[in-house]
């Protein structure tokens, strides 16, 4: 990853008059303030594994404090429970975090969830797998609650090629879990491939028919960062959208 970030005057921000954080709702906007706050929201250039220049970087490892691990938690349950309130149905009974990063975050959010209602969450278990199957103890591919016969939802930072989140689906299907959805903390919205075509998301929501929550994504990045970023950085991201930007 190659970054070339120039340090800019306070007049290179966007005019006040347009949208700042303000205008989301309070969660996504102390998400977005905790991962500006941290570095894990960055801008510049920076070399994607697609080889792509993209103008801003989002590293959800670096939310290694407890202050910031916390605005996350609560950054993902209140997205969960926003689904539900919409979708009342929906429902599920473990967190799977996938290995590594993911790990963190499903437990994170299951404290999260307890902290914001505990009588409907305080029961709900999480899980992650093991990156290389444990041949003693208690041996097996997963640590945390068994997924057989239970809904589940996967919990982690970004999608980008699918593959990782295929190889999570695997896990829960072949423990004989139920997907019921998938919670991220950021929606790029960008096609796969230059030739045209939907985001790795989309392909995700087709494939196994389920739901991609996302805390937030590029057109909050674009939409409401004004004043706290400067203007030429929301000028790239727009540009990034206009040529990559997924057809679902």
């Amino acid at each position: 990853m190659a970054s070339h970030a120039q340090e800019g005057d306070p007049d290179d921000l966007v005019p006040s008059g347009t949208p700042t954080t303000a205008t989301l709702p309070p969660y996504k906007s102390a998400f977005l303030q905790a991962c500006l706050s941290a570095s894990v929201l960055t801008f510049g250039i920076f070399t994607l594994k697609s080889g792509r220049q993209s103008p801003y970087f989002f590293n959800a490892g670096l939310f290694h404090e407890a202050d910031l691990l916390h605005d996350i938690s609560i950054a993902f349950a209140q997205t969960l429970i926003s689904h539900i309130s919409l979708n009342p149905t929906f429902s599920f009974d473990v967190l799977f975090g996938p290995a590594y990063k993911g790990v963190p975050l499903a437990t994170a959010v299951a404290l999260g969830l307890r902290e914001l209602d505990p009588q409907r969450f305080g029961k709900v278990k999480y899980s992650f797998n093991r990156k290389e199957i444990k041949d003693h103890g208690d041996g097996g591919a997963i640590v945390g609650a068994p997924l057989k016969g239970k809904k589940v939802v996967v919990v982690d930072d970004v999608i980008t090629a699918g593959t990782a989140m295929r190889e999570a689906v695997e896990i829960i299907r072949g423990q004989g879990g139920i997907l019921v959805g998938v919670v991220i903390a950021l929606n790029r919205m960008e096609r796969m491939r230059d030739d045209g075509g939907g985001s790795a998301i989309g392909e995700v929501k087709k494939q196994y028919g389920v739901p991609v929550l996302s805390i937030v994504d590029l057109n909050d990045l674009i939409g409401t960062l004004g004043g706290t970023v400067k203007e030429e950085d929301v000028r790239r991201m727009e540009e990034y959208k206009r040529r990559y930007g997924a057809s679902d």
